[in-house]
């Protein structure tokens, strides 16, 4: 059993910021693999399932708000009794240019929130991470103030194309091993 979760925070004002480009992939990996994903009260999320090669694969957009996503993603684990090695993270990342996507096994937080609070309450670094590419703010700019706004018109066509790219390469994941992902993707 593996899942993939995507990065974000609910409600209509946040919908296309950039925190939320982990929503937005997995609303486009919902759409590939037609499937629709439902409020889930014991998740505190919207989730579903599809079975892929005899493998069931749970999709899972945490709506505690990105600061409490590790509440979300620890009753999925519980309820499934699943390794969090089986786990996908898909967010947004400050360090990386936007349009551009890292595939990694483990790591630290990095000061991004919804990661702090998974490794708090999973209680291990190591899950496999797609991290999007959203940009720093500009020198003296509100680091808040720029992952919470929207993409720029110049940014829309980058962040569009790292999407596609992310949603293949999640696919990917469901098929075969994430050293795969790392090779083909990276």
């Amino acid at each position: 059993m593996k899942v993939v979760v995507g990065l974000g925070n609910p409600g209509l004002k946040y919908t296309k910021t950039r925190h939320n480009v982990g929503f937005m992939v997995m609303d486009d990996l919902a759409k590939e693999l037609d499937i629709k994903l439902k409020k889930h009260k014991t998740f505190h999320g919207e989730y579903n399932e599809v079975t892929i090669d005899d493998e069931r694969i749970l999709l899972l957009k945490p709506l505690t708000f990105m600061n409490r996503s590790g509440q979300s993603v620890r009753a999925v684990l519980d309820y499934f009794d699943i390794d969090p090695a089986n786990v996908l993270i898909i967010y947004d990342e400050l360090d990386l240019p936007v349009g551009t996507a890292k595939f990694r096994k483990t790591g630290g937080h990095g000061g991004h929130n919804g990661l702090r609070s998974i490794i708090e309450h999973v209680g291990t670094k190591t899950f496999n991470r797609a991290r999007i590419g959203i940009g720093r703010p500009p020198e003296g700019a509100s680091v808040t103030a720029h992952v919470l706004d929207r993409f720029n018109k110049e940014e829309r066509s980058e962040i569009e194309q790292v999407r596609q790219h992310v949603t293949k390469a999640c696919k990917t994941w469901l098929e075969k091993d994430f050293n795969h992902v790392m090779n083909q993707y990276n």
